[in-house]
């Protein structure tokens, strides 16, 4: 399996945290040095394993935050 290749561009925020410390976080990513994304998933504490998620164009992104608005709003 070829080896996933990520930089982490900016750290935007944290959502939540578990006990043992796994943070959700959304981030800027480049994976595969392509452009970068938004990026959302859990982060080990040392920063060097990863949950699934889900990444983000900055479009998907602000239709994302329309849609939570119209369902919270």
């Amino acid at each position: 399996m070829a080896e996933i290749k990520y930089e982490i561009m900016e750290k935007l925020g944290v959502l939540s945290e578990s006990t043992g410390g796994w943070k959700k976080e959304l981030n800027l990513i480049r994976w595969n040095d392509r452009d970068a994304k938004y990026d959302l998933r859990d982060w080990a504490p040392d920063g060097e394993k990863m949950g699934k998620g889900v990444t983000l164009s900055k479009a998907e992104l602000l239709a994302l935050r329309d849609l939570l608005n119209q369902l919270l709003g």
